[in-house]
């Protein structure tokens, strides 16, 4: 998605633009593109030293990821990355999504470039938002955090477009006709319960105050919180609580999934119900879950948030082609198969 900031109120409903717009004011949208630097079951937030993790992560950013990952300078750890900012040695990661087919069998779903990315492999689409100059403090050396609970399977009460699925209803990314999570019919919670012509694409929305001492918490939540009004009035009147009165940028990943091969009616199970499954086990969508570990050199985030930047372009913050970025990655540590057709999950699914 990516949508005009002709005016930030409207954020959670502004219609796509086939070519990027910048809104008048000093906000910033930075929205860049990060191709996968390693799939692998690990987790150095969640799981840090454990070789393998219970589940399967697609992981974009730095080549600083590994079974753990030092609460330090990770710039300084890192030697490239894989983000189309060349600045940016951040780690961010997600579950993978797998097709259940009706023999029993899974197959994981590839990832496609998002519009305006091409050339990225696979990964993830990052934005960073601020709503006008000096309104945010950027993330500090040993900042990280995580979204969501890979243990969730059941509606949660008091969410609120926090994490969704956009079921697109034909190529080139047709149906995406409203912000991220508020589209009234395309936008679920849940996967999509019928196929989804032209794939589907997942959002999540990274909470937006912190409580300004904490780099990191015990479930790595607790030091941060989203407005009082809920995440999606962060653009324009979001009041922190003031147990976590400082502003953050609004981190949101966008992943969009090619799940067109998958399509076939007679793959799908006897009873109707939805083929697709985190690689936690999860076949709900509920427990959809983000991890974020910061890794940007010096100021360049504070940079692109006081900036009024757009897109992936910023002026004192370095960018590099795909072609450089793709070189980047990290060597798989875990022995086990998680391509082609397998027979179960890469450690069974565990949501752990």
């Amino acid at each position: 998605m990516f949508w005009s900031l002709l005016t930030l109120t409207t954020l959670a409903h502004a219609l796509p633009q086939t070519t990027p717009i910048k809104g008048p004011g000093d906000n910033s949208l930075v929205r860049f593109g990060c191709s996968q630097v390693v799939i692998e079951r690990l987790d150095p937030l969640v799981n840090p030293g454990v070789n393998p993790s219970p589940h399967l992560h697609q992981i974009v950013g730095g080549n600083a990821f590994n079974a753990s990952i030092p609460s330090s300078d990770v710039s300084e750890l890192a030697s490239c990355t894989t983000c189309s900012f060349s600045e940016d040695f951040s780690n961010y990661w997600t579950a993978n999504l797998y097709f259940k087919a009706r023999n029993g069998t899974f197959k994981r779903v590839p990832q496609i470039p998002n519009r305006f990315l091409e050339g990225s492999q696979g990964g993830v689409t990052v934005y960073y938002l601020s709503p006008h100059k000096n309104s945010v403090t950027a993330f500090k050396p040993g900042f990280r955090m995580l979204f969501g609970d890979s243990m969730r399977r059941e509606k949660k009460e008091g969410m609120k477009s926090q994490s969704c699925f956009r079921c697109f209803t034909g190529p080139n990314f047709e149906g995406d006709n409203y912000g991220p999570c508020g589209d009234p019919k395309l936008d679920t919670e849940t996967f999509p319960a019928g196929p989804c012509l032209g794939g589907i694409r997942s959002n999540i929305h990274f909470p937006t105050c912190w409580d300004g001492e904490r780099l990191d918490s015990p479930n790595h939540q607790d030091h941060v919180a989203y407005p009082v009004g809920g995440p999606s009035s962060f653009a324009t009147t979001g009041e922190c609580p003031s147990t976590h009165p400082v502003k953050i940028p609004q981190l949101m990943l966008e992943i969009v999934w090619d799940t067109t091969a998958f399509n076939d009616p007679n793959e799908w199970p006897e009873d109707g119900s939805q083929p697709f499954y985190l690689s936690t086990g999860d076949n709900t969508g509920y427990g959809q879950h983000g991890d974020y570990v910061f890794g940007w050199k010096g100021d360049a985030l504070q940079k692109l948030m006081d900036g009024a930047c757009f897109g992936d372009t910023c002026e004192g913050v370095l960018k590099q082609d795909f072609s450089e970025a793709n070189k980047c990655s990290v060597p798989n540590t875990v022995d086990e198969n998680t391509e082609g057709w397998i027979e179960q999950l890469p450690g069974d699914g565990s949501g752990a």
